[in-house]
């Protein structure tokens, strides 16, 4: 039955709407009908009892033993009336019987409690299918009790009720027919937008990423979904031009030292030249080698970063430890350029964080400073814990600065700013980036502060619940 499913939304809508219409006339009609009834019904037994009171004064005992009416008036209107009377004595005999009956009875000897203190009623059928709403109730006429058996046709109350569901069953399929069709032009005019929407999302493409999709009324649930949409488009925007740029820069730093590699290697075969010649000229080889072997890392390390390959291996560990320790890889950096990395804080700060990767992101961002800090600068490593419960790691070099424009894209991959922050200080400009997805990997943000001339602040926050204890 898979293959009946209607393929268009609007059509399932317009089904689904004409289903739920159609169960609830169907309760509609059975419910009007039922309540109808009933009311017709309790008001046939009103009328009855009422026939029946007044039968009661007009009842008295004739010579012969039989009972008659005082007045033959209502035996002149029983027909028009449909009524049926009978009187019989409590063990059966009958009394009295109106004509109506043409000799049919409403009943035998009077059963237990029928018609005692209170009137009894019931519906029954006549010999020939006539169906009856019958009162019952036990008089005293004189000194003798009597069973009074009164009886109204319930033809008129049931054809009453037949036109009723005729004229809603004929109206039902109508009803269902216009709410059809304008359940579908409301679905369709609802769903509209969802079209226009589709058309447009046909023209995104890799090379069309700029393309959103229309927002009517951003605060319905089309317009949230067209929003959402939207602001995924963005992000793989973002994300396609990242990688563009990534794939050219990266294209562009491996080409460098393999370009520098493969022309000192052609003088070399061009012009020969003694021992200590071809040792200079290995030794840059080997230069741009390591140079190129560092690239290769990064961008290893960045790949599997971004595709969540790199497992975090959480442990509680002293901060201050963890700076001493990068440090002190670096120092023989420091020692070429006369500079000072000093290490200082408070013992006793502990992170619950991965000790590798988090003393990746210290040992970039010190040799950052180390990198960019002139001659016989100082670059200072501060550990400290803030009034609500952060712990806090300062890199704080002594460089020329960095702009403010600048500031916010210094963790982006491959970014450089102006002549002191070129290739030629050795770096490939991935090494900030990487320090700051070491940083959240561990649950924590890092952010740069900087003024020309008064060198930078790289600044770790962790927050209270990624510190531990040892």
């Amino acid at each position: 039955m898979i293959g009946l499913k209607p393929r268009h939304v609007r059509t399932r809508l317009t089904l689904w709407y004409v289903g739920v219409l159609s169960a609830v006339l169907g309760v509609f009609v059975v419910g009007t009908s039922g309540f109808l009834f009933l009311n017709l019904r309790s008001e046939l037994d009103r009328n009855t009892i009422q026939d029946l009171e007044t039968m009661e004064g007009l009842l008295n005992f004739a010579p012969d033993g039989t009972v008659r009416l005082s007045t033959d008036d209502h035996d002149d209107h029983e027909e028009e009336y449909a009524r049926f009377m009978e009187v019989r004595s409590p063990d059966g005999a009958l009394l009295y019987r109106n004509k109506n009956l043409a000799g049919n009875a409403l009943g035998g000897a009077q059963e237990p409690g029928e018609g005692e203190g209170s009137y009894s009623e019931r519906s029954a059928r006549l010999p020939d299918g006539t169906r009856i709403r019958l009162v019952s109730r036990s008089h005293t006429i004189g000194d003798r009790r009597v069973l009074i058996r009164l009886a109204h046709s319930e033809e008129p109350l049931w054809r009453e009720l037949t036109d009723l569901v005729w004229v809603l069953l004929v109206g039902f399929p109508v009803v269902l027919a216009f709410a059809g069709f304008g359940g579908y032009g409301l679905a369709r005019r609802a769903l509209a937008p969802l079209g226009a929407m589709a058309r447009q999302a046909q023209q995104v493409t890799a090379e069309r990423l700029s393309e959103r999709l229309p927002v009517d009324n951003p605060e319905d649930e089309l317009g949230q979904l067209a929003r959402v949409f939207n602001e995924t488009l963005a992000r793989l925007e973002r994300s396609f031009d990242q990688l563009r740029r990534f794939t050219s820069d990266a294209s562009h730093e491996l080409r460098t030292p393999l370009t520098a590699i493969r022309t000192v290697g052609e003088v070399a075969l061009q012009k020969g030249g003694d021992v200590a010649y071809h040792r200079d000229i290995i030794g840059s080889m080997l230069e741009e080698a390591t140079r190129l072997t560092r690239l290769v890392d990064s961008l290893l390390m960045i790949s599997r970063a971004d595709a969540g390959q790199v497992q975090l291996h959480f442990t509680n560990f002293a901060l201050l430890d963890l700076a001493r320790e990068s440090a002190a890889l670096l120092n023989v950096l420091a020692e070429e350029k006369s500079q000072d990395v000093l290490v200082e804080g408070e013992e006793g700060i502990t992170v619950c964080a991965d000790r590798l990767i988090l003393r990746q992101a210290l040992v970039n961002l010190i040799d950052n400073a180390v990198r960019y800090s002139p001659v016989s600068g100082t670059i200072r490593v501060r550990i400290a814990k803030s009034a609500a419960g952060e712990a806090i790691v300062e890199v704080r070099d002594s460089c020329s600065g960095i702009e403010l424009e600048h500031q916010a894209r210094v963790f982006d991959r491959f970014y450089r700013i102006g002549r002191d922050r070129s290739r030629d200080s050795g770096g490939a400009g991935l090494g900030l980036s990487i320090a700051k997805w070491a940083v959240e990997a561990n649950a924590g943000r890092i952010d740069v502060e900087s003024q020309p001339d008064k060198g930078c602040t790289f600044r770790i926050r962790f927050p209270l619940a990624a510190i531990g204890s040892l």
